[in-house]
């Protein structure tokens, strides 16, 4: 198996992989993944399985970071306006990059900031997958939850900052998965089967 650093990017479209229950053999530098994407990719979904499969924490950023300021996302939108939140955000990420055996899932906009990219690239052990779909996709899986995204109050600002944000996402990974046809359970498959086989 090549090092993680060297996976190509791996497309998966309609073919499922085969559901195993296998434990996957973790290399032993791993000690964090990071699942990056827009919102709607499926990171905390997929995060919480895939740390299941690795018997590995899950932490959202997110969750996160509302525990460390006693507020939720919006509010802190709201009450602070995005480039705050982006800072306290980098502080979050640096303090759960202190972790081992986590399975993470960044928020959206996370790599916009060069803090966080430098963050992701730099801290030894650290392997991030970028969890990819269509805006479409995307737009269509977040107006199906209930979770507030003030993001994507304004359809066609919230496509921008998708188009932004995918070049970073893609830069940023090791690793590339096409969810837009896979269940979060063959989204973790195809993971395992990238990165650990």
């Amino acid at each position: 198996m090549s090092a993680p650093s060297t996976l190509n990017t791996l497309k998966m479209m309609k073919t499922a992989p085969k559901i195993t229950t296998t434990p996957a053999i973790i290399p032993a530098h791993l000690r964090r993944l990071a699942l990056t994407g827009f919102m709607g990719a499926g990171k905390s979904t997929i995060g919480r399985l895939l740390a299941t499969r690795l018997q590995w924490d899950f932490l959202d950023l997110d969750a996160h970071l509302e525990a460390r300021t006693s507020a939720t996302i919006p509010e802190l939108f709201a009450r602070h306006g995005e480039a705050h939140f982006r800072r306290l955000e980098s502080s979050a990420l640096a303090s759960a990059l202190g972790r081992s055996n986590t399975v993470l899932a960044l928020g959206g906009g996370t790599p916009e900031e060069l803090t966080n990219r430098l963050l992701l690239e730099q801290t030894p052990g650290t392997f991030t997958i970028f969890l990819d779909a269509p805006f479409p996709t995307l737009f269509d899986r977040c107006m199906l939850q209930d979770i507030a995204r003030p993001v994507l109050e304004d359809p066609a600002a919230a496509q921008l900052r998708f188009a932004h944000r995918h070049p970073l996402y893609r830069r940023l990974a090791g690793l590339t998965i096409d969810t837009a046809d896979l269940t979060p359970e063959q989204t973790v498959e195809a993971i395992l089967a990238a990165a650990f086989s």
